[in-house]
């Protein structure tokens, strides 16, 4: 193949990554092959065609295999961690709610069925930790 057709493939399989697909950052070592061979074709390398395929799929092994996860990894580390839902967050109670009773409450805008699952009455208007949710049950427990 000619120089330029390696770097229009590179830079579609650079865009590619970058806006369709979430490859996790694969098509970028294979876009990137292909534009190192693209740039050793235009610097006057005169590769065989079977030569340039064998660059461009060594290139490719070689960088995913030993660069791919090191660097994912380094890009990854800079993003804020996702929460893990409810659970810790604090709601109030519209009644009193004894142990092992339940009552309906509303939470983030949405209605939820919520049971004591601690000792004591937990009295109207008061505060309950989100101890877990069972299905679609937030199980609370009286804030100290």
């Amino acid at each position: 193949m000619i120089w330029w057709a390696w770097m229009a493939v590179g830079a579609l399989l650079l865009g590619a990554e970058l806006t369709i697909v979430n490859a996790q950052l694969y098509l970028v070592f294979v876009g990137t092959a292909a534009l190192v061979v693209g740039f050793l074709q235009l610097a006057g390398l005169d590769l065989a065609v079977w030569l340039q395929w064998s660059v461009f799929a060594a290139l490719a092994a070689f960088a995913m295999i030993f660069f791919r996860r090191w660097i994912y990894e380094r890009l990854r580390a800079h993003l804020p961690r996702v929460g893990g839902g409810v659970v810790g967050e604090s709601v109030t109670l519209p009644v009193a709610l004894p142990p092992g009773e339940t009552c309906r409450l509303e939470y983030r805008g949405a209605p939820w069925s919520a049971v004591n699952a601690g000792s004591g009455t937990i009295p109207a208007g008061a505060k309950a930790r989100i101890d877990r949710v069972e299905a679609l049950t937030l199980m609370l427990y009286a804030e100290l």
